[in-house]
């Protein structure tokens, strides 16, 4: 069951990572910068509580919805796996066959060792989430670490305003205690940032992390041979960001908002790939 994936210890972690988070930045940080009682600390109180929210919203999101699975019915299109196979810059453009489940997957599904099944458009395993990052939950995935990332800057700024009112002369331990969590919030902002500016860059090129480094040797062999390699589903910016939000902008930060989704059994392919 879904649930069941919540009986994990990085999932566990990850949940009381953000609990303690809430708690130091609202109950202390906000606290003994402006104080709660104040109108801003009670703005930044408000805001952070949002933030946490969406944190939360999108974390179970991304650990309930499944990435999607090849169905038991799924048979490739021969003729297009002809068509596709006299191209030469064909690379995950066609359906193959999976060794391990003795079927065939379509097009960017790529087979999960840990979930012991095809993935439609896998991204890859993520352990904190206990699920796989694939075709129906990457938005989900995206958003989390948008949220995430802004919520860890919102914690260090206000954790940086509270050092530096605060006198913490002759009192070590709170000393210690600010510079502990300094360090902590600092790099959870760098790492959900690093994470988002190389997400932000995948879906710029409509890529999954699995396809990127496929690339990578299909460029270089490209090159050995004199040809060019392009990614076979990269389109314009619009189109590749569309297909991953949606065409509408009010709903690109919801994550459970994917309507726009077909099957995950075919995507266009670029034809300046071909």
């Amino acid at each position: 069951m879904k649930c069941q994936r919540f009986l994990s210890i990085p999932v566990s972690a990850v949940l009381l990572l953000m609990g303690f988070v809430y708690y130091i930045t609202v109950f202390v940080f906000i606290e003994d910068w402006v104080g709660l009682q104040s109108s801003a600390g009670s703005l930044n109180a408000l805001i952070f509580t949002f933030l946490g929210f969406l944190c939360f919203v999108s974390f179970f999101a991304c650990v309930l919805i499944d990435p999607g699975h090849v169905p038991p019915s799924y048979v490739p299109d021969v003729e297009q796996s002809r068509a596709s196979d006299q191209e030469p810059n064909n690379n995950g453009a066609q359906p193959r066959p999976c060794d391990k489940c003795f079927t065939y997957k379509p097009p960017r599904a790529h087979h999960c060792r840990i979930c012991r099944r095809c993935v439609l458009r896998m991204d890859h395993h993520c352990m904190w989430i206990n699920n796989c990052v694939g075709y129906w939950n990457y938005k989900a995935f995206f958003v989390l670490v948008l949220y995430a990332a802004i919520s860890s800057i919102y914690s260090t700024v206000v954790l940086i305003s509270c050092s530096f009112q605060k006198d913490f002369s002759g009192r070590v331990p709170l000393k210690m205690f600010y510079v502990i969590c300094g360090a902590g919030m600092i790099g959870l902002s760098v790492t959900f940032g690093t994470l988002l500016g190389w997400h932000v860059y995948l879906i710029i090129h409509n890529m999954t992390t699995i396809e990127y480094h496929e690339g990578v040797r299909a460029a270089w062999l490209a090159k050995k041979s004199g040809q060019n390699y392009r990614h076979p589903f990269n389109h314009n910016v619009y189109q590749n960001i569309t297909s991953i939000f949606g065409p509408n902008m009010l709903k690109w930060l919801c994550p459970t908002a994917v309507s726009h989704l077909k099957d995950g059994l075919a995507f266009p392919i670029s034809h300046d790939s071909l």
